[in-house]
Formats: structure tokens, sequence, C-alpha cells
């Protein structure tokens, strides 16, 4: 008896330990998602897990970062190489082909081995931004049927646009008005003189301006997990790596839309605002998030067969350079 009182004194005396956080990737899917949700968030939180689960957090300051694009070490399975699999993006998304005038890129399409020299690839990586790729890889590896696989954003933010409210495989919404939800995509305009939302997007594509608009899109893995009101997103060529993305939902899940930086509100570059002496404007997180592309898919692709070679996208040419 005296034994037990002894251990529960040495119990109360303890300090408490605090609690594991739940991994957003490693959180079962949630009751109700479709099959396409579920293979799509699958597939890009395993390519997280791969590149050691780099961050930014809810304040969009980067809190860790692992291997990056051109690197010639070990992803976390130990067995693939980190500028390898980039290539391997490019190549077995078929959104290489329509890059094929581009020093380098002829190079990336042969397999390992097979190369004369893997540095004008490798060089090929650095140069051309890979986001819209990994993006149109995960597509493919999830059977997303009808997706749009480009090398830019744009492409399938307008297909999305163009094919309605009744839209498939996703349709384009209003990130202020709708909610995210696992398998959705969030993107946002880059490298543009003024904030310009949903409403000037949508203007912009009615009108036939935007073009080849250069643009940024993640997809959502996880929201609102355990009432945290924060919404997770997977997102290639980030900081050269495949990184999570932390973003404040409110009370009801809609996204808190961050205020543009104070440089895009006057006009002038982001990256002139961002300074030791302006640590405010230093927020990953505050872009302009202009589309919110709700996925509508909710079968896979039945005939999807992971090994097989892909077929090639359209032929449709594409200016170089290609921006994103």
């Amino acid at each position: 008896m005296a034994y037990r009182f002894l251990l529960c004194g040495l119990t109360l005396l303890l300090p408490a330990l605090p609690a594991m956080a739940a991994e957003a990737c490693d959180v079962p899917p949630r009751y109700g998602l479709s099959e396409t949700a579920k293979a799509v968030v699958a597939t890009a939180c395993g390519e997280h897990r791969l590149w050691y689960r780099p961050f930014i957090d809810r304040e969009g300051r980067i809190a860790s970062l692992g291997v990056t694009e051109a690197e010639n070490e070990h992803l976390a399975d130990n067995g693939l190489i980190a500028w390898q699999r980039v290539v391997g993006y490019w190549r077995d998304s078929g959104t290489l082909g329509p890059m094929g005038a581009i020093a380098g890129a002829s190079s990336c399409a042969q397999p390992a081995g097979n190369r004369y020299t893997d540095s004008d690839c490798r060089a090929f990586l650095i140069d051309n931004p890979w986001s819209a790729a990994f993006i149109s890889w995960v597509m493919t590896r999830a059977a997303v049927p009808g997706f749009t696989r480009s090398p830019r954003h744009i492409d399938y933010i307008r297909a999305a646009y163009q094919s309605g409210s009744n839209g498939s495989p996703y349709r384009l919404a209003d990130p202020a008005s709708e909610k995210p939800a696992p398998g959705d995509m969030l993107c946002f305009l880059r490298d543009r003189s003024s904030t310009l939302n949903y409403a000037g997007l949508i203007q912009a594509l009615g009108s036939g301006r935007a073009g080849n608009w250069k643009s940024h899109c993640e997809i959502v893995v996880s929201a609102n997990m355990g009432g945290d009101r924060t919404l997770y997103l997977v997102g290639g060529n980030v900081a050269n790596s495949v990184v999570m993305r932390k973003l404040m939902l409110d009370r009801t899940g809609l996204l808190e839309l961050p205020k543009a930086n104070a440089a895009q509100a006057s006009g002038y570059p982001v990256e002139t605002s961002c300074s030791p002496g302006q640590e405010e404007e230093c927020n990953l997180n505050r872009q302009d998030w202009a589309a919110l592309l709700k996925l509508t898919a909710t079968t896979p692709t039945p005939t999807f067969n992971s090994t097989a070679p892909l077929p090639p996208p359209p032929d449709e040419p594409i200016p170089a350079p290609v921006t994103h």
C-alpha cells in the first residue's frame, strides 16, 4: 500500500508531458471523402514524406527544409535521388514534351543511364519551375480523370473556369466564399503589380487576358484537422522542394485570406519590401490567393496502371521560356 502511495506521489511531481501533435498526412481520411480525393491526398502526402516533411508555418516562415531539387542526395526512402525524382515529375506526367525546345529537356526525357550527360538535365531542372509538373504528376498518379496536364498552372485553372459550375474534374471557386477540402487545390497569382483576387482573375479569364499568367497551385491535404482552424497544403518547387504550407481558417472553415504585402499594394515587386528591417513583409503566405479549384471527380480512372507509360499531352505549342 505504501509503495502504491509513493508511486502516486511521484506521478504528481513529474512534469506533464506535452501531447504529440498529429501529422496532417498521417491522419486517416475523414468519413465521406471520395476515392479520388483520397488518392490525390495520399499521393501528395507520400511525396512530402519523401522530401523529409519540410513546411511553412502559419506565420509564413520556412520552419524546416531537407534536400532540394538539384541535390544528389537520397530522399527519405534512402533510394531515390532528389534531382532524379524531379525528373520523374516532368517525364512521368507527360509535361516534358511541350518543353522540348528548351535546353536540357530532351536529355531529361531519356531514362537514367541513357543520357549523354546528366549536367544538362540538372541545369534544366534548376532553370525551369517544376511546380505545375508536380501537380500534373500527382493528378496522373492519383488517376484523376480528365485532368489538364500542363507545365503551367494557369492552363488547368482556365480549364476549371471554362468547364463551368458543374465542371469536372475541377471547378473554379472563390476561396473567400467556399470552404477548401482535401483533394482541392488553392492557387495564387505571381509577379503581378497589384492584387487581383478571385474577381480580377475571373475578369481576366473571361476576356482572354490571362494568357500565360504566372501562377502557383498547391494541393489541400487536410482542413481544420481536429478543429485546429488550419489548412494544410502540399506543393512542389516551393523552396526548391516538396513543402507543406499551413494557412489559417476562420471559425466557419473559410480561408482567412492574408492581406497583400505592402509592396504588392504599392505596385513595387514584393522582393523589395522584405528585408531585415521589415520582417512583417517576409511572410510567404501573403499571396494573391485568387482561385480555389474544387475537386468534383469522385472515382479514379479504373484502367489506370501506375507502371504503364503515360500518353503524351496534346501537341500545343508553348512559347519559351515557360513560366509558372
